[in-house]
């Protein structure tokens, strides 16, 4: 049976009946555990009060999301609202100026939000990764692209550097690391592509056009130089009085707009009883939960961590799009996740990576040794970008493994005897649903900690073996089959509208 043979309804609708209801026991635990929890000690700080008149508390464990929902929450709409009213003005004043007009507001928002010396900061490394893309050599650019991003990660230029921002707030240091790590990103980017295409003599005023669009400035997501300048500065389009949209963009743009609010009022409901953020923070409470509910714990630890990104980009995308952009899509969700090799919470970075580091080195990743090379060097840069410490470093080498282990595991199964075997589709499901929980576990040492970690692993395969561990991993075995499922019925759909357009 190959992999794109469809199963039985009949074994669909199984998996699902026990998907579902193994998703609800676990969020029942889950539910009874946030309850009993809430007057705890252990929970004073992270668990506020919410809604009074129901007499729910609220986990505001995550700093972020807290200050991006309230106290900065007005701030963030006045400036995109402001970037979207500017844009509709300029369009139809001087089309010819509304890449300048980017440029130009999102300049003005980061001088009234981190002062004008920082911004001076910025100049002086998009200034000196201009010059030196000038010398059309690659290796060059590369190199003092990530020594400038070193000086953002690594004491003692760090604290000299942060010393530019005008004032005190929450968001600061967010706003710091993000402005100024995505700044030297995109610089990269400008410099690499300009060598790789010199006859296109990009200019400074490019680059700086590029560098400061407001809705990808502090949090992303990247785009490459090329797709920005194509879609911005490149086009004719641009200076139209009125581009045209394709059929059904406005309404897909209101969905998604819609869509991210949802999402957010979604996760708020969901803090005012699920306290998920918290409870891994109190080991010895955490310890008392049943291990379904552990299971669950840790699998919604990474769910959020998807929901929270999507969210972002989803709100920057839906202004993005509106001025014309093909902004990178949201990151896959982690339900869908079982290869290491689409597995990424920021679509923007990852194809950063890809294009410049990962399939520069590792070509056609078919070769052992290169593909090793590319993803070590892939995950050096992505430690580098993230801020060495052993927690990044832990989770580096550990996804990192991951990823050349898949393709250790191809390469045997083309080899020698294993060749003339064919693995079914529940077969590979298996191996999906283990590979599964490796994706869960490398990736919550970096979410969480690793004593909980540590905890989960010890719970769920040892002291829980084989009865918890077997029952996990066919609960997983049933949602692999599912998202297969959904995976096949999209491929038929793609070849048969491929189908259509051939004839026509």
């Amino acid at each position: 049976m190959g992999i794109k043979t469809a199963l039985p309804a009949v074994e669909l609708g199984l998996y699902s009946l026990v998907l579902s209801g193994a998703l609800a026991y676990a969020g029942r635990g889950l539910l009874e555990a946030s309850q009993d929890g809430a007057k705890r000690k252990a929970f004073r700080e992270s668990v506020r009060p919410g809604w009074e008149y129901i007499g729910r508390k609220m986990d505001v464990a995550d700093f972020e999301w807290v200050m991006w929902f309230t106290s900065f929450r007005n701030i963030i709409v006045f400036a995109l609202s402001g970037h979207v009213l500017f844009a509709k003005l300029c369009t139809m004043v001087a089309p010819q100026l509304r890449s300048w007009m980017y440029a130009v507001y999102g300049v003005l928002a980061v001088v009234g939000t981190m002062g004008p010396w920082y911004l001076l900061l910025l100049l002086g490394h998009c200034v000196s990764l201009y010059v030196v893309s000038l010398s059309g050599q690659p290796w060059l650019c590369l190199s003092l692209g990530l020594a400038s991003l070193a000086s953002f990660k690594l004491d003692p230029l760090i604290s000299w550097q942060s010393g530019f921002v005008t004032g005190t707030f929450d968001l600061q240091e967010v706003l710091f690391h993000g402005g100024s790590g995505f700044t030297v990103l995109r610089c990269i980017s400008f410099a690499l592509e300009s060598c790789a295409h010199p006859e296109r003599r990009y200019s400074l005023a490019d680059l700086l056009k590029y560098n400061f669009y407001l809705p990808f400035f502090f949090f992303g997501p990247i785009m490459t130089f090329d797709r920005f300048h194509a879609q911005t500065l490149g086009i004719p389009q641009v200076s139209q009085m009125d581009p045209v949209r394709p059929e059904g963009e406005l309404w897909r743009i209101r969905a998604q707009a819609v869509l991210s609010m949802v999402a957010i009022v979604a996760v708020d409901i969901f803090f005012h009883f699920f306290y998920i953020l918290t409870i891994p923070s109190d080991l010895k409470y955490a310890h008392r939960l049943p291990d379904s509910a552990l299971a669950g714990l840790a699998y919604s630890n990474l769910v959020y961590d998807w929901v929270k990104a999507a969210v972002l980009f989803g709100v920057v995308n839906t202004v993005a799009r509106l001025d014309h952009l093909d902004p990178p899509r949201p990151p896959k969700c982690i339900t869908a996740l079982y290869v290491f090799a689409e597995t990424h919470f920021d679509r923007g970075i990852n194809d950063w990576l890809c294009k410049y580091v990962y399939d520069h080195i590792g070509g056609e990743h078919s070769a052992v040794i290169p593909e090793l090379g590319a993803t070590v060097a892939t995950f050096a840069i992505t430690t580098l970008w993230l801020g060495p410490c052993d927690i990044v470093y832990l989770w580096s080498c550990l996804n990192c493994f991951g990823l050349n282990f898949e393709l250790w595991i191809q390469k045997l199964a083309v080899w020698g005897p294993l060749a003339q075997i064919e693995m079914s589709r529940r077969v590979r499901a298996i191996f999906g649903a283990m590979n599964f929980w490796a994706i869960v576990m490398y990736n919550l040492v970096s979410l969480n900690s690793l004593e909980f970690t540590e905890m989960v692993a010890q719970r769920l395969l040892l002291k829980g073996f084989p009865r918890t561990t077997l029952a996990v991993l066919f609960v997983t075995y049933c949602g692999v089959q599912l998202v297969k499922e959904r995976e096949r019925t999209l491929a038929l759909e793609e070849d048969q509208k491929q189908d259509k357009e051939k004839l026509e």
